[in-house]
């Protein structure tokens, strides 16, 4: 199933807890976030009913190197020839194929990650990504550094639409969160990370969660402002 977030944005559910985003750019299309390992599949059969050849996915553009997130990116590059990109601090992660121990700040996240399901085919990246940095080709999707969840997590904000895609910087399963501190790499650094989204955003997309439009936009802002006020 998909839907047009905004203009040019397309969000693709990968599972039925999951997303990942398609980005109309100047070259083609940026996909943001890639899912697990059968995603790929979910994201070229939406690729095609928008009218796109799997080579139109230009760049692979990874929040945060978790496996619900990167699992599918080794399959999706073979079949698209996409560029993959992550920030520098999750590099390392994405190329080992799984979460170090040092990755998580609770037991309860390290322990699921010693589990062979949720590691991933080990993947080189292609380049990376910097704060600040404007992704080429993409159509304006800039780079918001957002560590915490993990060393590396990037937010990324699509300039002409102001529209922000969360990865898992917060969700929105129900009610706005920030996630359960355990999986998180640092959990502490969240707030500050947070207050670094711009203001007037017309839209929001979650990896995971309902996708925020209108009012909705406004309630999440109010968000952001109490984790920078407790």
């Amino acid at each position: 199933m998909h839907t047009q977030l905004a203009p040019g944005i397309t969000q693709i559910a990968t599972t039925k807890r999951d997303h990942a985003f398609l980005v109309e750019g100047d070259d083609g299309l940026t996909l943001v976030d890639v899912g697990w390992a059968k995603a790929p599949g979910a994201l070229l059969d939406t690729a095609a009913a928008l009218g796109r050849h799997p080579s139109d996915i230009r760049r692979i553009v990874i929040t945060h190197a978790h496996p619900d997130h990167v699992q599918g990116a080794a399959e999706l590059r073979r079949r698209t020839g996409a560029r993959i990109l992550i920030h520098e601090a999750d590099r390392a992660w994405l190329e080992a194929g799984r979460v170090p121990a040092e990755g998580r700040s609770g037991a309860l996240g390290r322990l699921i990650d010693r589990v062979p399901k949720l590691h991933w085919t080990p993947v080189s990246a292609d380049g990376t990504l910097a704060d600040g940095e404007l992704v080429d080709g993409s159509g304006g999707l800039r780079v918001i550094h957002t560590p915490g969840h993990t060393p590396g997590h990037i937010v990324l904000f699509h300039e002409p639409t102001r529209t922000v895609l969360m990865g898992d910087a917060a969700f929105n399963r129900g009610e706005l969160a920030l996630g359960p501190a355990a999986l998180a790499a640092d959990p502490a650094l969240r707030p500050g990370s947070l207050a670094r989204i711009p203001d007037n955003l017309r839209a929001v997309g979650f990896a995971h969660g309902t996708p925020l439009t209108g009012s909705g936009v406004d309630t999440f802002q109010d968000f952001l402002r109490t984790l920078t006020t407790d």
